[in-house]
């Protein structure tokens, strides 16, 4: 019995040493439960941008307005009256948008039936949210009027040319992440072992340059990742009814994505010891973005400040930009996110090059 404890308790201390084991038996878990449960559990469901085109200038508009506001579920906007509402929405990739007709408080004044129209990509997680609270609106809203009567309706129209499917926002999404994990995870354990395998050391009696020894690395993943692409596209092709498409950009996205995290592993690489410390550490930074950087699911209908966060995470760029050039063909908004890309990870490469030594501390 005492041989027994003392092997539990000295597996125990080794256990506890090697940084890896307490993250996926402790935090792990509470990342988990802290991420979903604040997606999931969210009270007041605000968060989900509704763009308005209001085309009607009498008051039952703006009590329908009203309505909406006041559930607390949508931060309204305008969309100008002279512009043209699907154009606007592929044009910035919405989730979705309204349209009030310039007939609507005259008909119902008429009593004749008035419909407004909720356009967007229904694949997005925020369209059915954001379908199922215009219905209760519009129910409140004919109870109010006629004891609800069905005076005011709606109907959903697909602002892109062709019927988008789940897959279609999930793919870039994959993508995006098969980038970060490759390229971030692999550089940060090839940091940590050729640390504590002496392995710099060697390379500092060589002429290459630190930056040379990452460009090389770039490079590597940048083929790989390339490589990657097609064959998770040619087996999403194969599999499902797929509407995205690969593009030049799609392309030059991965590789500004991998140049991006080669670099960023590298800079984790530089401040850890072991490559226990480097799994820890790479885990804390890669499972949140994992998951509230969009890969899975719309974060439009999540809380405000998971928004924000999401907003800090460099593949929250990656993933937005892969979706502007392969589902909404919104090549402007996907240059624009890989431009955010790219000088995210030329600060992450100037910063590993300079606090990197080929010595071991």
């Amino acid at each position: 019995m005492n041989r027994i404890l003392s092997e539990t308790i000295s597996f125990g201390r080794q256990y506890l040493r090697t940084k890896i084991g307490p993250f996926f038996a402790f935090l792990f878990p509470v990342l988990l439960i802290v991420i979903f449960g604040a997606i999931f559990t969210s009270s007041d469901g605000s968060g989900i941008s509704l763009p308005v085109q209001n085309l009607d200038s009498g008051p039952h508009s703006a009590t329908l307005l009203a309505i909406l506001n006041n559930t607390g579920y949508f931060e309204i906007s305008v969309i100008e009256a002279d512009v043209d509402i699907i154009d606007y929405v592929n044009d910035n990739s919405l989730a979705l948008a309204l349209r009030i007709p310039a007939n609507f408080s005259s008909n119902i004044e008429s009593l004749v039936p008035a419909k407004v129209t909720l356009y967007g990509d229904m694949s997005r997680s925020s369209f059915p949210i954001a379908q199922g609270v215009l219905d209760a609106v519009i129910s409140q809203m004919n109870y109010d009027l006629t004891g609800a009567s069905p005076m005011v309706s709606f109907d959903v129209q697909n602002a892109g040319s062709e019927q988008l499917t789940a897959y279609d926002f999930l793919l870039p999404g994959f993508v995006g992440l098969t980038v970060m994990i490759s390229a971030m995870y692999f550089m940060t354990s090839i940091c940590a072992e050729h640390r504590s395998r002496g392995y710099f050391k060697l390379l500092a009696t060589t002429t290459l340059k630190k930056s040379e020894w990452l460009v090389s690395k770039f490079i590597f993943n940048s083929l790989m990742l390339i490589l990657s692409l097609l064959v998770t596209f040619a087996v999403a092709v194969a599999m499902f009814d797929l509407k995205a498409v690969l593009t030049p950009v799609a392309f030059l996205l991965v590789v500004v994505g991998a140049f991006m995290f080669t670099s960023l592993g590298m800079l984790i690489g530089v401040l850890v010891k072991d490559p226990e410390s480097a799994a820890a550490i790479s885990n804390v930074i890669g499972f949140p973005m994992m998951f509230l950087s969009g890969s899975f699911w719309d974060l439009s209908a999540a809380p405000l400040y998971l928004q924000a966060i999401s907003k800090a995470m460099p593949l929250t760029y990656l993933n937005d930009g892969l979706r502007d050039t392969m589902v909404y063909a919104n090549e402007e908004s996907a240059l624009v996110n890989t431009l955010v890309v790219f000088v995210i990870g030329l600060v992450c490469f100037v910063l590993a090059s300079r606090l990197m030594s080929w010595k071991e501390r």
